[in-house]
């Protein structure tokens, strides 16, 4: 191609089409091409602009990494000041903040606006004749870093605007890593030898504080943006809903998790919604922004000192704390694996009391430099065993000692390491990081193992936890999962003093009873199989019909499966070769334990060829329980909606996978309709 008006025509049309495609990647999260379509774009692209270096501008999609590294960032000026805001951290305080502002508006009612306080980092975005001149941090509120060439790499912030924009204008956002980002950037910091970051806060403000933008473009960078700054040559909504509605139509990426809210009642309804349910959310969120919805009314309330009066920071229960770690204790886990826990001074986290915390393994320890007597973080999420972050080697004293996992578990009497539990000897594989205890009878494995056998995800035999496994191991009730099977014989034994009362015998066996009818998958979980967990439990049951030809198999009929390597296959060999584990079978399979697949072809089955995505909470079951039940009958389930979805599953308090589903006229579902298709009720299901 060599006419130059036909050049730039193609430039023109390339441009607009990867901005488009970026458009649905990575702010709509529902892309329409292939990673290969869209690379073949882009190379086009960046080919053209080389022969013809005049037809290059600088909102080029090709110019989001390219950038020189800097020495140093620059001032900027903020025209008009980055507030901070207010905190309230309960009932009250949110409730006294509301009384000041309705005395202060002339006790006239207004609805609010709820948003997610998401942990990350404040910038603002300033666009001049439709394009990206300027991106700065808060700073101090009047002066910022001018960081625009990392911000540039954030392929969630658009490079040039409609031609209906505004000639100047600033937008306001929040840069941050999601869970899963940060999670990668972490496994890959840990490959290099690099010590982990924190938290993912810690992790976007470092990233887009790089001086060299080549770096921040390989960070998975995300950005929401929360508010307009200011806009010249244009009039804009009266609302600050109505403004993030028309900033969302010029390509900015808005929350849709951002809700109208008509009173103080129910923003106290949204942030308890939120408080639930915010671990499973893909970012962190410390809390909720309260923000008066009409923006006649913020100018009105105006502001005091740094902060605005017409919004509030209402935080969630904290999640962080700090503490002394007193010893680093050893547990053995139901595969045997030694598991290093911090042994803490009691410390308040999020209104609960901590007093042990995680420590994952020694490895772990070494890497975080963590210490016998340290000052550590300690992080608490929802029902999640709370973990140790790291220390704080500032308040270190010269006392704190090293860990070290071998010299704990040493046993002067063998002279050698011992398992703290059963005193046999401990081996670590070539291949792995863990120490186990060598003894299969090992009573801490037992008792785990009882305890993983009756849990929700395996079996579900409700009454039997964690202090109910342990009981009935040491009193010779149990001594491994199949005698639950043989308990109704000990009923006499388990009414003895001080054991249980009737009713609670009564309910157990019962439940024991209803568990003979748990599905195949679910059975090959709960007998913890070394690297099995849910998903591949359920990957194993769609493959074999029982037990026996899943025991029976080869090892090359298992590699041969997807997503099954050679680790999870020779744990599997390896579990049914064992002695202890045949005996544990037969007695299962003698007390009619024996699931068995259904028989049917996949293609068979209801819904075959159907694709589901479920977004929001079920009363019914949980997300996981529904997930198998759509495998069992043929269909298959996604995380994301992509257009060959076919039904999208919407719960409680949908996100935005609902209007992604929308957008591509997906087939919606509520919770009644989805459990008629379950019952087989529903078999032509024509979406109503």
């Amino acid at each position: 191609m060599s006419d130059p008006t036909k050049v730039k025509d193609r430039i023109e049309q390339l441009r607009k089409l990867i901005n488009y495609h970026n458009h649905r990647y990575y702010v709509l999260d529902s892309p329409e091409i292939s990673d290969a379509e869209y690379d073949e774009s882009m190379r086009e692209l960046k080919q053209l602009e080389e022969e013809f270096p005049r037809f290059l501008t600088p909102d080029s999609p090709t110019q989001r990494v390219g950038a020189a590294p800097v020495e140093t960032f620059g001032v900027v000026e903020h025209p008009l000041p980055l507030l901070s805001l207010g905190n309230a951290f309960s009932q009250e305080e949110l409730r006294a903040w509301y009384t000041r502002i309705l005395k202060l508006a002339g006790a006239q009612p207004f609805s609010f606006v709820g948003e997610h306080k998401i942990d990350g980092l404040a910038v603002a975005l300033t666009y001049v004749n439709r394009q990206l001149t300027t991106g700065a941090t808060r700073g101090d509120g009047f002066r910022g870093e001018n960081i625009t060439q990392n911000l540039r790499t954030i392929r969630s912030i658009p490079l040039s605007v409609p031609k209906e924009s505004p000639t100047r204008f600033e937008v306001r956002g929040e840069v941050f890593l999601p869970k899963a980002g940060f999670n990668r950037l972490n496994q890959e910091r840990v490959k290099e030898g690099q010590p982990p970051f924190a938290n993912p806060r810690n992790a976007a403000a470092g990233s887009v504080r790089q001086l060299d933008p080549r770096m921040t473009a390989k960070r998975p960078l995300d950005i929401y943006i929360y508010m307009l700054g200011y806009a010249e040559g244009k009039a804009t909504p009266p609302t600050h809903r109505e403004t993030m509605e028309y900033l969302k139509s010029l390509g900015f990426k808005i929350n849709p998790n951002n809700r109208l809210l008509t009173d103080i009642e129910e923003v106290e309804d949204f942030y308890q919604t939120w408080v639930e349910k915010k671990e499973s959310l893909p970012y962190e969120a410390d809390g909720i922004v309260v923000k008066i919805d009409s923006l006649e009314r913020q100018k009105q309330l105006g502001s005091i000192g740094h902060e605005p009066r017409w919004a509030i920071a209402y935080k969630f229960p904290a999640v962080q704390g700090t503490t002394r770690l007193k010893e680093v204790g050893i547990s053995v886990g139901r595969t045997g694996t030694l598991n290093p826990y911090a042994i803490l001074e009691p410390v308040s986290v999020g209104g609960v009391t901590i007093k042990q915390a995680a420590l994952h393994n020694e490895d772990d320890i070494r890497r975080k430099d963590i210490r016998e007597g340290d000052w550590v973080y300690i992080q608490r999420a929802g029902e999640v065993i709370p973990e140790v972050v790291g220390p704080i080697k500032s308040k270190r004293t010269r006392k704190e000692k090293e860990f070290n996992l071998l010299e704990k578990i040493f046993d002067s009497t063998k002279q050698r390491p011992a398992c703290p539990k059963c005193g046999a000897e401990v081996v670590k594989p070539e291949s792995e990081v863990m120490y186990y205890c060598s003894n299969a009878a090992c009573p801490a494995q037992v008792e785990q193992r009882i305890e993983h056998f009756a849990s929700r995800g395996a079996m579900d035999i409700r009454g039997i936890g964690e202090s109910m496994s342990v009981m009935l191991h040491k009193e010779g009730l149990v001594k491994d999962v199949a005698d639950l099977y043989y308990l109704k014989e000990k009923k006499e034994q388990l009414l003895k003093p001080e054991r249980m009362a009737d009713t609670n015998v009564t309910n157990m066996l019962n439940a024991i009873k209803q568990s003979k009818d748990r599905p195949l998958a679910r059975f090959i979980f709960a007998l913890g199989i070394r690297h099995i967990g849910e998903e591949m439990a359920e990957i194993l049951a769609q493959e074999f019909d029982n037990l026996d030809d899943l025991a029976n198999t080869s090892r090359e009929r298992l590699v041969s499966i997807p997503a099954i390597g050679p680790k999870i296959a020779d744990s599997i060999i390896d579990f049914f070769r064992q002695e202890e584990n045949k005996t544990i079978i037969k007695k299962l399979k003698d007390a009619k334990v024996w699931p068995k697949q259904a028989a049917a072809k996949p293609e068979e089955l209801p819904l075959a060829g159907m694709e589901f995505v479920i977004t929001g909470s079920l009363e019914a079951f949980a997300r996981g329980e529904a997930k198998a039940r759509i495998k069992a009958l043929g269909g298959t389930t996604k995380d994301n909606v992509t257009r060959k979805t076919t039904h999208l599953v919407a719960g409680a308090d949908p996100g935005s996978k609902l209007d992604h589903a929308q957008a591509l006229g997906t087939k919606q579902l509520n919770e009644e309709q989805f459990l008629r298709i379950l019952n087989k009720k529903l078999p032509n299901d024509n979406g109503s």
